[in-house]
C-alpha cells in the first residue's frame, strides 16, 4: 500500500545535517509518499496530484494500492525519540514528594526507605503479566504525544533472574504493532541492594549479570548511575569497559546532583551519550563533544525535583551536541517530550528548533531504529515516522505541554489518529 499526505503546512526535515537553522524546514505545499514503512518520496503536492491523477477534492479518491491523505496546511515534524527512560516498573513513590518539601535528599530518601530500593522491591513483586500491560500502557500515553521510538533502561530488578525478565518484558513490548519502537539497555548498575555487601553486588554484576545479559541478546546497550554515592569512576569505568567488551554500547548516568567527574570518564571512554550532567563542567563538556560523547539533558528530572536548570548558552557557544529525554521515573511521571521541549524553551530560552531536534535528529544519533533505517529525519528512504502538528505551524507543539499538539502520528508507515 502507498500512502501519500497531501499539502503539509511546513515541514521540519532535519534532512541538512549540517546545522539547525531555516535549511531545515520546507515551506508549506509539500506531500509526503510512504510505501511500506519507509518514505518513498517528498515532493510538491501539485507535482504528486498529477502525477497520481488525483482529484481537487481528494476525499472522493479511491484506489486500491493509494490511500490520499489530505493534511490542509497542517505542519510536519519528525517522529520524536525518547533516549533516556526507565519504562519499566512498578510500585508507588508519590510520597517522596512530600520528604522533598522538607528538605530531605535524594540519599536521605533512600535511607528511609524511598528510592531506587523501595521500586525494586515493587518490581520484583510484580507479576510479568503486570509489567507487561504497565509497560504497554505507557507506551500508548508517549505515542499519544508524538513519541515513536524510545530507549528503556533496566535498573529496577538489580538480580540476574529479575534484570533478565526486564528485557524479556521490553522485547515482548517491542513487537506489539502501533506502539513505538523500543531499544533496551541494560542498567543492572543502577543502585546496590540492600540486601546484598556493596562488593559482593559489583562482583556479581562481572561474573553473574552482565554474562547472562550477552547471551540472552536483547540489550543493545550498558548503562550505569555514575555518581558520588552510587558507583565511583573507578566501578563505573569497570562495568563499562566490560559491557563494551561483550559488544554493549555504552551510556552514563553523571553528574546530577554535583560534580563527580563523570564527564571526564564519559569522554575518556566515548560512550554514546552521558544524561543528567547538570553539574558537567565546561572543560569536561568540550572533553565529551571532541571524543563524539552526546549530552542528555533530563529536563523532567529539575522540573519535579526541584533542581536548577542547566545553563544552555555556553553550550550553544561551543556547538556542544545535546538531547533531551524524558527521564520516565518513579519520581518524573511523564512520557510526554513535547513538554520536555516546552519547559526547556520556556524556562531556559532554547530555541524551538533546536529543541526540536535534541529529540529527533540529535537522539536519532544515541539511538538506533530497530529496522536499521534512518529515523529522526524526513528523506527518502528513512523510516516514516512523523507527527502531523495541530495546526499550521510546528512551533506550536512547545505551547501544548498538556495535551497532545499532533492530530495524528504516522508509526512505521501506519497513520494513527490522535
Amino acid at each position: 500500500m502507498r500512502t501519500i499526505y497531501l499539502n503539509a503546512g511546513t515541514m521540519v526535515h532535519f534532512a541538512d545535517t549540517d546545522s539547525i537553522d531555516e535549511k531545515q524546514l520546507f515551506g508549506p505545499g509539500k506531500a509526503i509518499i510512504v510505501e511500506g514503512q519507509s518514505i518513498a518520496n517528498i515532493l510538491d503536492s501539485q507535482e504528486v496530484i498529477q502525477e497520481y491523477t488525483l482529484p481537487e477534492d481528494t476525499s472522493q479518491f479511491q484506489h486500491d494500492e493509494v490511500h490520499v491523505h489530505d493534511l490542509q496546511g497542517q505542519a510536519i515534524v519528525p517522529g520524536l525519540i525518547d533516549g533516556h527512560t526507565h519504562l519499566l516498573w512498578a510500585g508507588d513513590r508519590s510520597k517522596e514528594v512530600a520528604w522533598r518539601q522538607e528538605g530531605k535528599s535524594y540519599a536521605q530518601i533512600s535511607e528511609m526507605g524511598g528510592g531506587i530500593g523501595h521500586t525494586v522491591s515493587q518490581t520484583r513483586k510484580a507479576s510479568t503479566d503486570q509489567l507487561l500491560e504497565l509497560g504497554y500502557l505507557r507506551l500508548r500515553d508517549a505515542l499519544r504525544t508524538g513519541t515513536t521510538h524510545l530507549e528503556a533502561k533496566t535498573g529496577y530488578g538489580l538480580t540476574t533472574e529479575s534484570e533478565l525478565r526486564l528485557l524479556e518484558i521490553a522485547a515482548k513490548l517491542n513487537h506489539i504493532e502501533h506502539t513505538p519502537t523500543i531499544e533496551s539497555t541494560w542498567m543492572g548498575a543502577h543502585d546496590i541492594p540492600k540486601e546484598v555487601h556493596r562488593d559482593a553486588y559489583i562482583e556479581s554484576l562481572h561474573s553473574e549479570q552482565l554474562p547472562a545479559v550477552l547471551e540472552q541478546g536483547l540489550a543493545r546497550s550498558v548503562d550505569v548511575f555514575c555518581e558520588p554515592g552510587w558507583f565511583s569512576l573507578e566501578e563505573s569505568e569497570d562495568i563499562l569497559r566490560a559491557g563494551r567488551q561483550g559488544g554493549l554500547a555504552m551510556r552514563m548516568h553523571i553528574d546530577e546532583f554535583n560534580d563527580g567527574g563523570g564527564g571526564e570518564l564519559a569522554a575518556e571512554l566515548g560512550v554514546e551519550t552521558a544524561d543528567h550532567a547538570y553539574h558537567t563542567p565546561m572543560k569536561a563538556r568540550i572533553n565529551m563533544k571532541e571524543a563524539g560523547v552526546n549530552t542528555g539533558f533530563l529536563p523532567g528530572t529539575p522540573y519535579a525535583m526541584g533542581d536548577s536548570w542547566p545553563d544552555l548558552a555556553p553550550l550553544l557557544e561551543h556547538e556542544i551536541p545535546f538531547t533531551l529525554a524524558s527521564d520516565f521515573n518513579p519520581n518524573c511521571y511523564t512520557l510526554s517530550l513535547p513538554f520536555m521541549c516546552s519547559l526547556m524553551v520556556q524556562r531556559c530560552g532554547l530555541h524551538p528548533l533546536s529543541a526540536l531536534a535534541a529529540v529527533t535528529v540529535n537522539a536519532a544519533r544515541a539511538t538506533q531504529h530497530p529496522s536499521g533505517m534512518v529515523h529522526g529525519q524526513l528523506m527518502e528512504g528513512a523510516v516514516a515516522n512523523f507527527n502531523i502538528v495541530d495546526g499550521q505551524n510546528w512551533e506550536s507543539m512547545m505551547l501544548r505541554p498538556s495535551s497532545s499538539p499532533f492530530s495524528g502520528t504516522v508509526l512505521n508507515g501506519h497513520y494513527i489518529s490522535q
